[in-house]
């Protein structure tokens, strides 16, 4: 099947930006998106960012301009830069891959291919 494996998060002081990583083994042509998606201790887990195979993107709300998801496609990687870093953004932030309607990409009940998740720690 297929694995994906995040890296990338730490501790930061707010203000700086930070660089997640997702490397996905396996067959993922099945896939038509990719992911990024956070939980912060007692919350649910929410969509950040999205990208299809044609690399059309869809943010939260809450991002306000200051992630950016990207992939490449050859190294099978996805990326989340994440800048101006906020301390309600700490979370565990997991990468997600699946087959999901364009309406549904960014609730994370629609995924069923996850990573063990990065932790981002904002002070």
């Amino acid at each position: 099947d297929v694995q994906l494996v995040e890296s990338g998060g730490g501790s930061v002081q707010a203000g700086v930006s930070l660089r997640l990583s997702c490397t996905a083994y396996g067959y993922t042509n099945k896939f038509n998106c990719m992911g990024w998606f956070r939980q912060a201790p007692g919350k649910e887990r929410e969509g950040v960012a999205v990208i299809n195979r044609r690399g059309t993107t869809r943010y939260a709300d809450f991002v306000t301009g200051r992630f950016t998801i990207s992939k490449v496609n050859a190294e099978k990687t996805l990326y989340l830069h994440m800048s101006n870093l906020k301390p309600e953004d700490t979370a565990m932030y997991y990468c997600a891959a699946d087959r999901v309607p364009a309406t549904r990409r960014l609730l994370a009940r629609a995924y069923n291919h996850w990573g063990q998740g990065t932790q981002v720690t904002v002070s």
